[in-house]
């Protein structure tokens, strides 16, 4: 009887173990995968593969193993297009397309399908070195440029400016072109939301009022996780429609004295906050597969501390995808880089100034915004095709990953981005 109970338990233990194997079998498959470049066959090492939660990188073969129990896969790798696919298989060659962004700003206003803005910019794109736009999705104001599923924003009318009607529409135009997309999204700087949540909005420390800058914009306090989740739940509305890449604009403190806020306002836990968000967003934006990009000032690059704002090149790096330095040369004052009048040298200023930041982040990781609009200073240098290929040149030079141009009214010319 005691032989028998053991041989009973033997049997049980191993059925046990058999099923455990099966359900895990069942539920996590094993994927094997090869990542090679698109044009010379190379394998692609570091690259990111991940699925709605969990993320491998491809070792120096270009190879990656992934235990996942889901079928969509997404792939990140800095200087290509992000790359998602289903698998029924349990291996694959994948190829990425490499892809230097090249970027022309759409505005708010120009984002809809029927603007002429619009047209002329896939014009540009489809004959020049243009090969992207970064588009208006949250403005300053807090507007969505279309109507997006988060009601909390809706509530507070986000959507009724809104002036692209038909963002699916969008998107298809924008594949049929070949198009890299990025939706621009400004952070804490946003009236809507604060006047809507003045429990969280910035405030003086003098009188206890809502603050507002210059342009009469109330700002939610960044180190609030209700300002995170608001902002991150809109970043998901854009991935979700196709965007390739958000871009978090205004991701920082004020640049200003006598506000009060949340937590106590140190550089430790400015960068904290920061850094915080940009956690959160990657996790959530995860299973999206879109690239996450940061926009700073253009002296971030040279700084040694946070400048009040909660911005450095090396917290940053370890959060986003890639940088975006504003590298205007108007936005330097007299005597940077020791030039009385730095808009008058703007390949040194972006080459300099892209250069510096190697020991902290790669300069594959680095897309600079470039200045197309007037000097702004007292020389009021006008800003054409000279000017423009200058700090064009500069970014390929220094190994950047190519640049985005900001034109305020989205107007640009033709032979100023002909090569």
């Amino acid at each position: 009887m005691v032989e028998f109970q053991k041989l009973f338990k033997d049997i049980l233990l191993k059925t046990l173990l058999l099923f455990t194997l099966l359900l895990s079998t069942s539920l996590f498959a094993s994927f094997h995968g090869v990542i090679l470049d698109k044009n010379t066959s190379l394998p692609i090492a570091n690259a990111a593969i991940s699925d709605s939660l969990y993320t491998t990188k491809s070792d120096a073969n270009g190879s990656f193993f992934i235990d996942s129990k889901e079928k969509i896969y997404h792939i990140k790798a800095y200087g290509y297009r992000p790359f998602s696919f289903q698998e029924d298989n349990n291996s694959t060659v994948i190829k990425l397309e490499p892809i230097k962004v090249k970027a022309l700003y759409l505005t708010f206003w120009g984002a809809s399908n029927n603007s002429g803005t619009l047209k002329k910019i896939l014009n540009l794109i489809d004959k020049t070195q243009a090969n992207a736009v970064v588009v208006d999705v949250k403005n300053e104001y807090g507007s969505t440029s279309f109507w997006t599923k988060f009601e909390q924003a809706n509530s507070y009318g986000a959507h009724k400016n809104r002036t692209n009607r038909n963002i699916k529409k969008f998107m298809q135009t924008m594949k049929e072109h070949n198009i890299y997309t990025i939706a621009r999204i400004v952070t804490f700087k946003d009236e809507l939301q604060a006047s809507n949540n003045l429990e969280y909005a910035i405030k003086k420390e003098e009188d206890g009022s809502v603050w507002r800058n210059h342009d009469k914009m109330a700002w939610v306090d960044p180190f609030d996780k209700r300002s995170h989740e608001y902002t991150i739940s809109i970043a998901e509305e854009a991935a979700k429609v196709g965007y390739d890449e958000i871009n978090f604009d205004y991701i920082r403190f004020p640049a200003k004295a006598g506000l009060c806020f949340e937590d106590e306002n140190t550089q430790k836990n400015r960068i904290k906050a920061i850094g915080d968000f940009l956690d959160q967003a990657q996790k959530r934006l995860k299973k999206y597969g879109v690239f996450i990009s940061v926009d700073t000032y253009g002296n971030v690059c040279w700084a040694k501390d946070d400048n009040g704002i909660g911005q450095t090149v090396s917290s940053l790096a370890k959060h986003a995808d890639y940088l975006c330095p504003m590298l205007y040369p108007s936005g330097f004052s007299s005597g940077s880089f020791y030039f009385k009048y730095p808009a008058e040298h703007p390949y040194d200023v972006v080459f300099r100034s892209i250069k510096t930041i190697r020991d902290r982040v790669d300069s594959s990781r680095v897309r600079p915004w470039l200045q197309y609009f007037k000097d702004y200073t007292n020389k009021r240098k006008p800003y054409k095709r000279k000017e423009i290929q200058a700090q064009i040149q500069a970014t390929e030079d220094a190994g950047a990953n190519g640049w985005m141009l900001w034109s305020p009214s989205s107007r640009y010319h033709l032979n100023y981005l002909i090569k």
